[in-house]
């Protein structure tokens, strides 16, 4: 039987798109389609603003990656995120952001989906993110809010009402309507 080598970070930058790596290789994540990429990109543009306004973090889109030390996992490249360390270097940050926002899709949906997200918010807590959203946009229950102190018990945030991200984005508030326009 053959042995797998391990995928490194420098495999990770040459991988065209958006993966992470994963139990040791690199998993390739679809495109997304026009909804769920405008509700991640409203979700950025919010944290962008209150970024400038208050400080306290930095603002990332999608695509970016986030190296932690797990055993099942060395990467992260959320929807949208919210990170304190240093962002001073052209490479990945370092660390898992402290908010991270991943927005459904199209493959995001089944008992399959749903055991593959709770596992991944699993690894986001053990790497140190304290919120993780669950965004749904076909769901009435559009934000579940997890949080690393209650990771069970999400806050669920609809239309018609302000999505927070305590204790992760001090003073950040978000109008769940933003991603539908």
């Amino acid at each position: 039987m053959a042995t797998r080598t391990r995928a490194t970070i420098e495999a990770l930058y040459r991988e065209p798109g958006k993966a992470e790596i994963v139990h040791g290789e690199i998993v390739r994540l679809s495109p997304t389609g026009s909804r769920p990429a405008r509700a991640a990109f409203a979700i950025a543009a919010s944290l962008r603003v209150h970024e400038r306004g208050h400080g306290g973090g930095h603002a990332f889109g999608d695509n970016v990656g986030f190296l932690v030390n797990l055993p099942g996992r060395q990467s992260f490249s959320p929807d949208a995120a919210w990170y304190t360390g240093d962002i001073e270097s052209m490479g990945f940050l370092e660390g898992a952001p402290v908010f991270a926002a991943e927005v459904r899709s199209d493959g995001d949906y089944g008992p399959q989906a749903e055991r593959e997200l709770a596992g991944k918010r699993a690894d986001y807590f053990a790497a140190g993110t304290l919120v993780v959203w669950d965004v749904d946009l076909l769901s009435e229950d559009v934000v579940r809010a997890y949080r690393a102190s209650a990771h069970t018990a999400p806050i669920v945030y609809r239309r018609g009402e302000l999505g927070e991200a305590e204790p992760a984005v001090p003073g950040w508030r978000m109008p769940v309507d933003e991603l539908f326009e």
